[in-house]
C-alpha cells in the first residue's frame, strides 16, 4: 500500500484495492500590503505580513477502485460546511505553519449507473490554512 499523506482520517493511498489521491495540486503565498495616501506624492506602502496559503486539487473517486464516490464527495462537502480544520501531510511532512479548512468543495458527477448511483465523480477542493494561535 503507498500511503502519499493524509488531511485528519483522509487517507491520501494508492493500492490494489483501493485509489483516494489528489491531481492538479496547486499552492499559492500571497503577501498583506497598505498604501498609506499623501497628498501630493505617491502613497507609501507598509508590510503587513502574510496572507494565508490556499491549496487546490482534484479528486478523483471510481467505484471499480474500492470507493464510494458520493459518500466521499459528500464528506468532503460536510467538513466544508463544518468548517473542519485539519492537519494536512504530504509525503510524511505537515504542510504550512498550522492547520488546514476546506472552503471550498465542486462535485463532478461524471458516471452514473442505470439507478442514478454515482459510478465516477470528481471533487475540486481549495483549502486555506488555519491559524489557531
Amino acid at each position: 500500500m503507498g500511503q502519499i499523506g493524509s488531511f485528519g482520517e483522509i487517507i491520501f493511498e494508492v493500492s490494489i484495492d483501493k485509489v483516494r489521491s489528489f491531481d492538479d495540486f496547486s499552492r499559492s503565498a500571497s503577501s498583506r500590503w497598505n498604501a498609506h495616501e499623501r497628498f501630493g506624492q505617491k502613497p507609501r506602502s507598509e508590510f503587513l505580513g502574510p496572507s494565508l496559503d490556499v491549496i487546490n486539487f482534484v479528486m478523483r473517486f471510481d467505484a471499480r477502485f474500492g470507493m464510494d464516490p458520493k459518500a466521499e464527495m459528500d464528506r468532503l462537502l460536510s467538513w466544508c460546511r463544518e468548517g473542519r480544520a485539519e492537519t494536512l501531510i504530504i509525503g510524511g511532512t505537515p504542510i504550512g505553519m498550522d492547520q488546514w479548512t476546506i472552503t471550498s468543495v465542486t462535485q463532478n458527477w461524471l458516471t452514473l449507473d442505470g439507478t442514478g448511483k454515482v459510478i465516477i465523480g470528481e471533487a475540486d477542493v481549495t483549502m486555506e490554512e488555519y491559524m489557531r494561535k
